[in-house]
């Protein structure tokens, strides 16, 4: 047994140079110097004049602290680990293999994590996500497969720390959601969720149809990144068709009598965003127009357009053929991934948010 603890020693040995790679990916350097600028710059009089201005420093601040904290604790994790073999071998004493197994697994995953965070250089990787879920073909049934993604995503957004906010939402006819929008806000969100865009397809006995028999849905996820100023998004007045109506709330929750509610249409393209969660009509016209600059910046990357002038709205067909996943519960538990090939058998643990396998795999497809 104690030439396991000789072969993670090993393993561990030959991570130096990968830690070294990745302390000059991450910039840490840079980190720091900013970090001590922006601390100097809090310091100064007048800091607090702007709040706004104010509170976006202390948040970058924040970024960078945590940014250089995680590689730190990742690099005394792996000498922890090391000084556990260490030990080990030379009190010939194997009680803690199992300890170290576990250890060095967690660990594995978390460097792995990491690394592929310095793969997201995209323009708006590094921006907050803001998800849309639509039920496609399959009436109550898909209705209600929209609403068990709407769970899966938000309980991702538990497991990794990030803060979500309902945006929209519109009940089914029976039984789930016909369409619902959050916010998700933590570094790299949309960097990490923009693999998930596209349609979702279920297949299950249905507990809507008395016969017990399977059924096939789909259900299609929208990514865009949250973008409050970008000057290359310039949306015109002219441009917009606004219309007012009365909030619904989700779950028939929090109905609003007057009609604060906002639906916006962008002419040119077609393309329609609304809000009804914010208690004025002022805070949800600017919550929808920060979506419709989500959205017209996330088709501009995607088509690696120039111009905000040459989108056009493209509505993909939510049914067979065009899924991205697919989530199978009978006749065997497999959610499969049609783009990487990635697979993943437990279907209870996916739907619980366990989807980093899927965001994984497609980082790394993107930069081979």
């Amino acid at each position: 047994m104690i030439i396991q603890f000789e072969e993670y020693k090993v393993k561990l040995n030959a991570l130096k140079p990968v830690f070294d790679t990745l302390e000059s990916a991450l910039r840490l350097d840079a980190a720091k110097e900013e970090i001590a600028e922006l601390e100097a710059k809090s310091g100064a009089d007048g800091f607090w004049n702007d709040v706004e201005a104010a509170q976006k420093v202390l948040q970058q601040i924040k970024k960078l602290k945590d940014k250089c904290e995680n590689f730190d604790k990742l690099k005394k994790w792996r000498d922890d680990l090391y000084a556990i073999c260490e030990m080990a071998i030379e009190e010939n004493d194997d009680s803690m293999l199992d300890e170290l197994v576990r250890e060095y697994e967690a660990f594995e995953k978390k460097l792995e994590e990491t690394r592929l965070g310095t793969l997201l250089t995209g323009e708006y990787d590094q921006c907050n996500a803001i998800l849309s879920f639509h039920a496609g073909a399959g009436g109550t049934e898909a209705q209600d497969w929209a609403q068990m993604l709407y769970r899966m995503y938000t309980r991702w957004a538990e497991r990794h720390g990030y803060r979500y906010k309902l945006l929209d939402w519109l009940d089914g006819e029976e039984a789930g959601i016909k369409n619902a929008t959050i916010l998700i806000s933590g570094e790299n969100a949309y960097g990490y969720l923009k693999s998930e865009s596209g349609v979702h397809r279920l297949v299950r006995i249905s507990p809507f149809d008395a016969s017990g028999r399977r059924h096939t849905s789909f259900a299609a996820v929208e990514v865009m990144p949250e973008i409050e100023n970008d000057k290359e998004i310039e949306i015109r007045p002219e441009d917009l068709k606004v219309d007012t109506y009365r909030s619904s709330g989700a779950g028939g929750q929090h109905i609003n009598k007057t009609e604060s509610a906002i639906r916006i249409t962008h002419i040119p393209t077609g393309i329609v965003v609304s809000c009804q969660v914010e208690r004025s009509q002022i805070q949800n016209r600017e919550t929808a127009m920060n979506m419709l600059r989500a959205r017209l910046a996330e088709i501009k990357e995607r088509e690696h357009l120039e111009k905000i002038e040459d989108i056009k709205g493209v509505q993909m067909k939510i049914e067979w053929g065009s899924q991205i996943r697919s989530y199978v519960f009978m006749p065997y538990t497999l959610v499969k991934d049609h783009r990487t090939g990635f697979e993943n058998g437990n279907i209870n643990a996916v739907m619980d948010g366990d989807i980093d396998g899927f965001i994984n795999a497609y980082l790394s497809q993107k930069t081979q």
